[in-house]
C-alpha cells in the first residue's frame, strides 16, 4: 500500500483521532462524504444546509461549509436551531471532482430528508463516485 494511501486512511484506523473529531462537534446533524472511487474521504467539498419553509415551500439557507480532511463538516446546526421540518444538504460534487482533474456526471447532489424528532442525532453520509452516489440515515 502506498504511503499516500496510508496517510489518507490513518484517520479511520486510529480511534483517538475519531474520538477527537466527534467530540468537537455537538451538532445533532452530521454528514460524512466518502469518495468510494478512490477509497478516501471526500475532503474539501463545499456544501450547504437548508430548511424548507412549511408555508411557501421555499428553501432557506442555514449554513455553508467545507468538508475537512476526514470528509466531515462538524457544527452544521445547533441543537437550538434544529427543529422539526424538511431539510436538504446540497453538495458541490462537480467542483469537488473538477479540483481533482475529473469530470462528474452529477453537478451537485441534494439529499432531502424529514426531521420529526429533533432531539435525536441524525447522520447523513454521502458515498460518492463520479457516476454514482448513495446515502442512508446513519447513527
Amino acid at each position: 500500500m502506498s504511503a499516500f494511501r496510508l496517510q489518507q486512511v490513518k484517520g479511520h484506523i486510529l480511534p483517538e483521532n475519531k474520538i477527537a473529531t466527534m467530540a468537537g462537534s455537538p451538532s445533532p446533524l452530521t454528514t460524512h462524504v466518502l469518495n468510494t472511487a478512490m477509497g478516501v474521504p471526500g475532503s474539501n467539498m463545499s456544501l450547504s444546509l437548508h430548511r424548507q419553509d412549511p408555508l411557501t415551500k421555499a428553501w432557506n439557507l442555514i449554513t455553508t461549509g467545507i468538508t475537512n480532511d476526514d470528509g466531515r463538516c462538524p457544527g452544521l446546526i445547533t441543537t437550538q436551531l434544529f427543529t422539526s421540518g424538511v431539510y436538504k444538504l446540497h453538495f458541490e460534487t462537480a467542483q469537488y471532482w473538477g479540483s481533482r482533474g475529473e469530470a462528474s456526471f452529477y453537478p451537485y447532489v441534494e439529499i432531502v430528508f424529514t426531521i420529526n424528532e429533533p432531539g435525536q442525532k441524525y447522520h447523513i453520509p454521502l458515498l460518492l463516485s463520479r457516476f454514482s452516489y448513495s446515502t442512508y440515515r446513519g447513527s
